[in-house]
């Protein structure tokens, strides 16, 4: 699922790490973090320019994920997911507040509600989420137990940032549910 790409960048990726790191150094609340991250993400999606050739490859037999920048001081990483169609996550949650934009193709979203069940518990699924290219979204934890999937028939990319260091933890999920699930 991780692929480490190589230090190549493109002028408007630098650029998107210049303003995800000015939103990011202001030391907000994560919420409001996630906020003007996905503000200044917004401009970047769709633009040809933004990821390399080698950025945009798939895998056939899962979604690939390329680290585009890590910051040195671990406050957040930048990071493309490639989905081939039908591909999708496990239904998870993720270590930090977290913000995605669809940059191409287009991704669907089933949000979950952890909700205690006697001595277990189970998830009730509480809202479908499509995304196109251009929308944005963001959560900070709690709250934030999903699974993504492409849900369209040609690939999708979306745009991560993460308030953690990918790079060093190898993805931003905390944790991967094999719960019974309720659906909406």
């Amino acid at each position: 699922m991780t692929t480490p790409t190589a230090a190549l960048t493109t002028a408007r990726l630098d650029q998107l790490v210049d303003d995800v790191r000015e939103a990011v150094g202001r030391g907000l609340p994560p919420d409001t973090t996630a906020y003007l991250v996905g503000e200044r993400l917004a401009g970047h999606l769709g633009a040809p320019d933004l990821l390399t050739a080698e950025q945009r490859e798939g895998d056939p037999d899962r979604y690939r994920q390329h680290i585009l920048h890590a910051e040195s001081d671990g406050s957040f990483s930048v990071v493309a997911l490639v989905w081939l169609p039908g591909q999708q996550t496990a239904v998870h949650d993720h270590v930090s507040w977290c913000v995605t934009g669809v940059h191409e193709g287009q991704e669907s979203e089933r949000r979950y509600r952890l909700v205690p069940d006697g001595t277990t518990a189970r998830l009730v699924a509480t809202e479908d989420v499509v995304n196109g290219q251009g929308d944005v979204c963001g959560f900070a934890p709690p709250g934030d137990i999903h699974r993504v999937r492409n849900s369209c028939s040609s690939t999708a990319i979306s745009i991560h940032v993460y308030g953690a260091d990918v790079a060093r933890l190898g993805s931003s999920v905390r944790r991967v549910y094999d719960l019974p699930v309720g659906e909406l």
